[in-house]
């Protein structure tokens, strides 16, 4: 397995793709209601990112034994784990829990980006596990710095789950990122100290882990894309592209309103 290290000029790019997928999120999040689509939400976030110059990579992406990916983003609702397929007669009811991933191409170089968001009132089930996700996410993040090992990621990841008797999803990682979708190395969301890769300056990576308040399996749905929860448990997914720095990290897809706010 090698891992591309990016140089200054990728970096760079990728700040500028990471910063769009990221504005993307931001530009979604007033529409997100009771009554709205997710094939309308998928709509506008399609607009978003090509009126921005850039093209949204989930559109007809096709990895090996998959049929082409059919909308612009994923949207994944309640017990559905990820790649949920947006569809105009879906509307998002009181309580609903949503994940929006965007990822967008910019100039050949792609930004990643996923977070929660609520229709109306959320259950406290649902509200404590989208937070406590976040908090998984950032969690991992925290531990990236280089020496460090992609098992340390995993586990802060998984430590904190199951601390609140959460479990982590183990049929989808993290990945590499650059001119590519999906590129080495796999970053698991559970895992040991000192285990996996070494990281080192300069590596892209997503991080996103999928926490389920139940048992950790999945299963595809007969589109052959939509990820769900065996035992119909709520699941939860966070994530930024980030990169190792010489002494820690920097997440690529901050939008501007969190690079205003400080965050």
């Amino acid at each position: 397995m090698t891992i591309k290290i990016k140089t200054p000029a990728d970096i760079e790019k990728m700040r500028i793709a990471g910063r769009l997928a990221a504005d993307a999120l931001d530009y979604i999040a007033p529409q997100v209601r009771v009554g709205i689509s997710t094939g309308e939400l998928d709509r506008l976030c399609h607009a978003y990112i090509t009126d921005n110059g850039a093209i949204p990579a989930p559109l007809n992406y096709q990895p090996p034994g998959h049929s082409p990916y059919p909308k612009a983003t994923c949207t994944s609702i309640n017990n559905q784990v990820c790649h949920g397929i947006p569809d105009f007669r879906r509307l998002l009811k009181d309580g609903d829990i949503l994940n929006i991933d965007v990822t967008v191409i910019k100039d050949g170089w792609h930004g990643d980006t996923c977070r929660m968001f609520y229709a109306g009132t959320p259950s406290v089930l649902a509200r404590r596990l989208c937070e406590t996700t976040r908090e998984c996410l950032w969690l991992g993040i925290r531990a990236i710095r280089p020496g460090a090992h992609l098992g340390d990621i995993g586990y802060a990841i998984q430590s904190h789950a199951e601390a609140h008797h959460y479990s982590v999803v183990r049929d989808f990682c993290g990945h590499g990122l650059g001119d590519s979708f999906h590129e080495p190395p796999q970053v698991l969301h559970y895992g040991k100290p000192g285990s996996g890769p070494e990281l080192k300056e300069n590596m892209v990576f997503t991080i996103e882990p999928m926490i389920n308040a139940g048992k950790y399996q999945v299963k595809i749905l007969n589109d052959g894309w939509t990820a769900v929860t065996r035992d119909r448990s709520l699941s939860a997914q966070w994530e930024h592209t980030v990169r190792v720095t010489a002494d820690g990290y920097e997440i690529l897809t901050l939008s501007t309103t969190e690079i205003a706010k400080g965050t």
